[in-house]
């Protein structure tokens, strides 16, 4: 008698609202998510792939696949590991690089924005070859790049925004980096990160908005039906950096900024006396740069995206993957001669007062709209650039004290970010401090704005900082 085959059936559900909203963005161009490694080691391939396929299995997010029709996406959670890396030889790699001609720009940071316009969301003919049209398209692709001095590799995770916020990756990094240790090590690894699934039964977890506690998103009718309106009629208002290029189309690049262990531990310092966040120093730096030497005000839009996880119900962890953070608007006018902690206090106590009154809740379905709408009608931006704001920061930054375990595993540099020429801010901040040293890794829309016009930025936003941290030279 011939024993029956138990079919195990995939699981999946529609996505939440803040979800759609990035599968709308990402296909135009904003919301692919990069993780870039930089080693000095050859990776074991096949060491690696079973690091990856654990993780897949520990984060059933990143074992999805996501699926459209009609306008409607949803996730689609297999019930096996799919991920294969991508393996690329010198000479792909120099080819890329050779597309590039760019000498000021490193090989690595060459691959990086490579892999940040590599679109398979937009274009399923390009998608993994794990995956066809029909049977939806990867969360999750992985690549390795053998570089032309045949002494570094690149080795780097691509992943969809709606299925990686910035928590999810700098904690998919860190277990990485675990699993990749040894294979004992890989082990205990396993065992604690497999904890997650307690809480989502290996099904891919809620959206945000079914997790927002009870009140906290309500708003009247005619409220939101205001608050709509206020925000469209503030855009037109808000100043915008000059472009450069609006006709050609558009590509993600970055520029970094980093300060010494001393520059960052005098901003630390001032952002400590201040009562404040690094984000609030770096926005006003960012302004004040911005505004240089105009003598007319200027009004400017912020975004500074939050982690809800802690305020949701139930409270999330950091093992918890996908998108929980939420955006909070903010405009801010510049008349020139601010101090840079002077402006950073306001700046940052005008966000904190949002996120008292709950604003990263109750505006998050007026946000989405308004986000979906700009990306229907590009016109309603100026000239059309999708812009919709100066800058996006974000609340909390990350801190990284693992350069010790980095180096032991031959990791000689990496950058996380995510893609932000569809929808999206003029400059995008990701910051990080890694071993007592600054690192903002930003990201902007190409042609848009030129390397250089992006690179001068950063250097007077680099100087503003430093030249207010020498007040807290002696703490």
């Amino acid at each position: 008698m011939a024993m029956s085959v138990h079919k195990v059936e995939p699981k999946g559900r529609t996505v939440g609202g803040t979800e759609c909203s990035w599968c709308r963005a990402v296909r135009g161009g904003t919301g692919t998510a990069v993780l870039a490694l930089l080693t000095s080691k050859a990776p074991d391939i096949s060491r690696l792939q079973n690091a990856l396929q654990i993780l897949q299995n520990s984060h059933p997010i990143l074992k999805s696949k996501l699926h459209s029709k009609e306008g409607t996406f949803s996730f689609v959670t297999s019930p096996t590991p799919f991920v294969k890396i991508q393996s690329h030889n010198i000479s792909t790699s120099s080819k890329i690089l050779g597309r590039n001609g760019n000498d000021t720009v490193s090989p690595f940071q060459q691959i990086l924005e490579h892999e940040l316009n590599q679109n398979t969301w937009h274009d399923p003919s390009r998608a993994s070859h794990t995956t066809s049209s029909s049977s939806g398209s990867d969360m999750f692709v992985a690549s390795i790049y053998a570089m032309p001095d045949a002494a570094t590799w690149v080795m780097v995770m691509r992943l969809h925004v709606a299925a990686c916020d910035r928590t999810t990756a700098v904690s998919l990094l860190r277990e990485l980096l675990v699993l990749m240790m040894n294979e004992e090590e890989g082990n205990i690894a396993r065992t604690e990160i497999n904890s997650s699934e307690d809480w989502n039964k290996g099904e891919v977890g809620l959206a945000i908005e079914d997790l927002i506690p009870g009140g906290k998103a309500k708003k009247a009718i005619w409220a939101r039906g205001i608050n709509v309106l206020s925000y469209s009629v503030n855009s037109l208002r808000l100043t915008n950096l000059k472009f450069h290029d609006t006709k050609n189309a558009r590509f993600s690049q970055i520029v970094r900024l980093q300060l010494n262990h001393n520059d960052t531990k005098r901003v630390l310092a001032g952002c400590k006396q201040s009562l404040i966040k690094l984000c609030g120093a770096l926005t006003a730096a960012g302004l004040m740069a911005i505004y240089s030497s105009k003598n007319s005000s200027k009004k400017y839009g912020i975004i500074t995206l939050t982690d809800c996880r802690s305020s949701l119900e139930p409270p999330l962890s950091i093992q918890n993957f996908g998108f929980y953070h939420s955006a909070i608007l903010n405009n801010h006018e510049i008349k020139g001669g601010e101090s840079l902690w002077e402006l950073a206090k306001r700046i940052y106590g005008t966000f904190a007062n949002s996120k008292n009154n709950n604003k990263h809740f109750s505006d998050m379905a007026d946000m989405n709209f308004l986000m979906c709408k700009a990306i229907d009608n590009p016109a309603l931006t100026q000239s059309s650039s999708l812009r919709t704001s100066i800058m996006s920061v974000f609340e909390d930054t990350v801190i990284d004290n693992d350069g010790e375990m980095q180096r032991e595993i031959g990791l000689e540099d990496y950058v996380g970010c995510a893609s932000a020429h569809g929808m999206g801010p003029s400059i995008a901040i990701f910051d990080t401090i890694r071993d007592g040293r600054l690192d903002c890794v930003c990201v902007y829309p190409a042609p848009l704005h030129s390397r250089e016009q992006m690179q001068e930025l950063v250097n007077k936003m680099k100087a503003i900082l430093i030249e207010g941290g020498k007040t807290y030279e002696d703490i």
